[in-house]
C-alpha cells in the first residue's frame, strides 16, 4: 500500500518560502515510471497542479509558478520537497502530493488533466502576516 504524507507549517508569512515535504511509504520515489506531483487548491477553487519530480530526478513546473518554484528529493529518507517562494495570500490553499504515473504524463499535454493514483491527505498553509 502506498501511501503520502504531507507535512510542512501551516502558516507562512508573506514574501517568505513556503516548504513543504511529502513522505511516501510503500513504494520508492525512484522506482520507473512515476512522478511525483504537487497540487493545491484553493478554498473554493479547482485544482492547480505545481509541478512534478519524476523517477529520474527531472523537474517539471507550471509555467504561472515557474520561478518562484523549486521540487527537489532526499531519496535515502523517501521524500520530496516543495519550495514556493515569495509568497502572497494567493498561495493559501490546500496542498497535496500525489503520485502520477508514466501513462497520463505520456498522454495528456495539459496538466489540469493529470491523474492520480495515490493521493496524501493534504494539509492547509495560509499565507498571512
Amino acid at each position: 500500500q502506498v501511501q503520502l504524507q504531507e507535512s510542512g507549517p501551516g502558516l507562512v508569512k508573506p514574501s517568505q518560502t513556503l516548504s513543504l515535504t511529502c513522505t511516501v511509504s510503500g513504494a520508492s520515489i525512484t522506482t520507473s515510471y512515476y512522478y511525483w506531483t504537487w497540487i493545491r487548491q484553493p478554498a473554493g477553487k479547482g485544482l492547480e497542479w505545481i509541478g512534478y519530480i519524476s523517477y529520474s530526478g527531472s523537474t517539471s513546473y507550471s509555467p504561472s509558478l515557474k520561478g518562484r518554484t523549486a521540487i527537489s528529493r532526499d531519496t535515502s529518507n523517501n521524500q520530496f520537497t516543495l519550495k514556493l517562494s515569495s509568497v502572497t495570500p494567493e498561495d493559501t490553499a490546500m496542498y497535496y502530493c500525489a503520485r502520477a504515473t508514466d501513462f497520463t504524463i505520456q498522454t495528456h499535454t495539459n496538466p489540469s488533466e493529470y491523474s492520480y493514483d495515490y493521493w496524501g491527505q493534504g494539509t492547509q498553509v495560509t499565507v498571512s502576516s
